[in-house]
């Protein structure tokens, strides 16, 4: 097999994640060189991410080099992946997946608990602003854009008293130390993929599809579908105020999902248990109670409608 070009952004963050699946082809004796590609996400790292539209906004440009052929396959983080994909192109490998969970940083070390009223909280997703707001209505949600040494030096400079990342990301880039809290779960649920890192390609590429594949994690791929499924039941992208999150647990699947209004004050919450083999299945069911006990009303009022089949 010829050297296989990986495309990926060119944030820190990206490269480590490109490399990760560069070092473990290697171990496949597959030889591999790296392209880096800006999006439109990296061009523009001021606007909010609702404003320059979080669907594919760090995908775009990676998939149409896909299509074009100027690059073999693109790493993504699949948190940022829209539910649909472009046609002809396909994941072919999510690898194992890293902590699923949020993680506070907080300029004195503070706990989320012992933040004072009115705390600045830096963070670019409505998800975690939403949970965050409808675990602690007193505190300050602002807008942060930038990649994690950004983050980390604006915190370092007063900007806000808190910021929120995610703890796989943190640990990836050997700064789990500055970690203040990690948040619970039951207080803030991730997105959908998070923690996972997951490899594009073109379809009908059978050697390159069976290289890849040697990568794929499955059931941190079954997890991940199922969580997808459940965003693509209620038709939200990167920047809707959900979380989701599913995992193994006693030869059963577990999926707790959550969609709130933009301002915290209502907050709908799912569980579901489930066959390890109907992870999609029960994704669609978990989205459609959401639906049933008035998901679309608060996703319609936080800009992304839902419409019913």
């Amino acid at each position: 097999m010829k050297s296989l070009r990986i495309g990926t952004r060119g944030s820190t963050l990206a490269r480590w994640q490109a490399e990760f699946v560069r070092a473990g082809l290697a171990r496949y004796g597959i030889a591999t060189e790296l392209v880096i590609i800006r999006t439109s996400g990296d061009r523009d790292r001021q606007s909010s991410l609702r404003v320059i539209g979080g669907k594919g906004v760090f995908t775009k440009e990676l998939e149409d080099a896909l299509l074009d052929r100027r690059i073999d396959l693109a790493v993504h983080s699949m948190k940022d992946m829209p539910t649909a994909l472009p046609t002809g192109l396909e994941i072919a490998a999510i690898c194992e997946r890293d902590d699923v969970r949020d993680a506070l940083i907080s300029g004195g070390g503070l706990k989320l608990d012992q933040l004072p009223a009115g705390a600045r909280i830096g963070t670019s997703s409505l998800r975690r602003q939403a949970q965050l707001r409808h675990y602690r209505r007193d505190l300050e949600m602002a807008d942060m854009r930038g990649n994690v040494d950004t983050r980390l030096a604006k915190l370092a400079q007063g900007d806000y008293d808190a910021i929120v990342l995610a703890k796989a990301g943190l640990e990836r880039l050997g700064k789990a130390e500055r970690i203040s809290e990690i948040v619970p779960p039951e207080v803030c649920l991730p997105a959908a993929g998070q923690g996972a890192i997951g490899i594009e390609t073109r379809k009908r590429e059978n050697e390159l599809s069976a290289a890849v594949r040697k990568l794929n994690h499955d059931p941190s791929r079954v997890a991940v579908e199922a969580e997808r499924a459940v965003l693509a039941g209620l038709e939200g992208g990167c920047q809707v105020p959900m979380g989701v999150w599913c995992r193994a647990a006693s030869g059963s699947l577990i999926i707790d999902a959550c969609v709130l209004s933009a301002d915290g004050s209502e907050s709908i919450r799912e569980s579901r248990t489930g066959a390890l083999e109907n992870g999609r299945e029960l994704g669609r069911s978990v989205a459609a109670a959401l639906l049933d006990r008035g998901a679309d009303r608060l996703l319609r009022l936080a800009g992304r409608g839902v419409e019913h089949s």
